[in-house]
């Protein structure tokens, strides 16, 4: 069992290690192997490579994350050019269908909803808008409608889980209820069980994933 105060040097470290993050700007504590992230940084993709940061240090359990977005004088963007960014952004990624995505934005935070196919489909969306500028967060309630069988869903999952390099597929078990799919069981990391839960989320079918793995070191 790793202490509080080793995970919390690793996690600076591991924010130092970062070339685009100023470990100085952020506040690092840490309690049962909680990591409770905050501070101010000038874009939402440094608020994100943070996260990833302190997910990835052995012995982290879970990411609070309260770092604020602010941008620099003459760098921010009102809401309005921040919506005709992110419409052109969206027009022009060949993998988001056109006329299916609407935008809100609200005080820098762009708000996405609309119905895909795919999963895939939903992630390039959400990753289009992030990185533009005057960007705080991206909340993404695009909804996944597509017309797969339901009932091979738990097998192309186990699959997928097999063929990861990232993740020991014996210690998880895969429930299905017809697009909704639950994972329990144990894994040996934070960044595993995320990246369980993308694998089982990007199944075509998958509309719902409730990742309850527990993380054990």
């Amino acid at each position: 069992m790793r202490t509080d105060l080793s995970i919390k040097e690793d996690v600076l470290e591991e924010l130092q290690w970062q070339p685009n993050i100023d470990e100085t700007q952020i506040g690092v504590v840490v309690k049962d192997g909680i990591v409770t992230l905050s501070g101010t940084v000038n874009s939402y993709v440094k608020k994100r490579e943070a996260e990833n940061a302190a997910k990835s240090v052995l012995g982290v359990k879970a990411v609070a994350e309260d770092i604020q977005v602010q941008y620099s004088s003459g760098f921010d963007k009102s809401d309005t050019e921040i919506a005709s960014s992110a419409v052109n952004a969206l027009k022009w990624n060949i993998s988001v269908p056109q006329n299916k995505i609407d935008i809100k934005v609200d005080d820098g935070w762009i708000y996405l909803s609309g119905e895909v196919m795919w999963a895939f489909e939903k992630n390039a969306a959400k990753k289009a808008v992030e990185d533009l500028p005057g960007v705080k967060y991206v909340v993404n309630n695009i909804t996944l409608k597509n017309v797969v069988d339901s009932g091979d869903i738990k097998d192309k999952i186990k699959k997928a889980f097999e063929r990861s390099a990232d993740i020991d597929s014996k210690g998880i078990n895969v429930l299905t209820e017809g697009h909704t799919v639950k994972l329990t069981g144990k894994v040996h990391s934070l960044k595993e069980k995320d990246d369980a839960r993308r694998t089982a989320y990007y199944a075509p079918g998958v509309w719902t994933v409730d990742n309850e793995l527990e993380v054990v070191y």
